[in-house]
């Protein structure tokens, strides 16, 4: 199954008091790229969002973002260090001593005092968060591998469609090729009459100039891998295999090896052409692939 590395996925789920909302955004990259952005009570799950992600996706730059809301009474409790307030006093009273200023602490003044007062979050329920968490995650990892598959299927009908044209192109060179050495050696039987007006011409040197032109501009070699070639990617493409974007950039830069070949052998403006318009749908096709996993 073909996925691209473009997709978007979003859950958001509530179980009692608590609430998460999760966003996956994900676009092409060489390898698998996760970037979490959670809040810092949750950090302690990042290795397992990871592993879970991984179970569904193999490549691709994947942002996701996680909001969390608890909003059970008593998630918060005031504590009090009366041992900082003591120590407060301490020095207040010796303040008071030592300037002779007046002593007029209140208990609504010491316990704005730093860290007299402090609001401590509950300890979290780690397996409770993580049962919701997963649930959030694995709804948003289904509708974003959804998105992916869809758009990868997108991208396989697409790319088939070029190699069929890629196809009629290769067949044109192929089917031209022999023309070019027949339309070559008139020419030169011509010029050679012309040259020697009356005089007897030898066959023989020019089945000779015509032998080393054919050799020099055949392509029989390239036309045969490139059919080759053509059809192993569509044949991947056909094929359920997963992960298949590495391979078939492969495919495609021996494509574009032999295409580049072809064109440097051509001696003909019809061929020329076809092998230009052949390495223009080859570059499209590899602008496609870079999107599949």
């Amino acid at each position: 199954m073909i996925k691209s590395m473009t997709g978007f996925g979003r859950c958001e789920l509530a179980d009692g008091e608590r609430k998460f909302t999760i966003e996956m955004k994900g676009v092409n990259h060489r390898y698998l790229d996760v970037n979490i952005r959670m809040p810092k009570k949750l950090n302690f799950f990042e290795t397992a969002i990871r592993n879970l992600l991984k179970q569904s996706v193999s490549r691709g730059k994947v942002d996701i973002f996680i909001t969390y809301e608890d909003l059970a009474e008593g998630q918060a409790v005031l504590k009090y260090n009366e041992t900082l307030a003591k120590e407060y006093l301490v020095c207040l009273k010796q303040m008071e001593e030592s300037f002779g200023l007046e002593n007029d602490i209140r208990v609504s003044t010491l316990s704005r005092y730093p860290e007299v007062l402090t609001m401590e979050e509950q300890a979290l329920d780690a397996e409770e968060i993580w049962n919701v968490l997963k649930k959030a995650m694995e709804g948003a990892l289904e509708q974003f591998v959804e998105t992916r598959t869809m758009e990868g299927e997108n991208l396989k009908k697409d790319i088939l469609s070029k190699l069929d044209g890629m196809q009629k192109l290769v067949a044109y060179i192929e089917e031209r090729s022999p023309e070019i050495v027949k339309e070559y050696r008139e020419k030169l039987e011509e010029k050679v009459k012309e040259l020697l007006e009356d005089s007897q011409i030898d066959d023989g040197r020019i089945a000779a100039e015509v032998v080393i032109f054919a050799d020099k501009i055949c392509t029989d070699e390239e036309v045969v891998r490139l059919k080759s070639h053509i059809s192993h990617m569509q044949e991947v493409l056909r094929s359920e295999e997963s992960g298949i974007g590495r391979k078939l950039d492969f495919i495609a830069q021996e494509m574009n090896r032999e295409a580049n070949t072809i064109l440097s052998k051509a001696n003909d403006l019809e061929v020329s052409n076809c092998g230009i318009d052949l390495k223009t749908e080859i570059e499209k096709v590899r602008e496609q692939i870079q999107n599949i996993e």
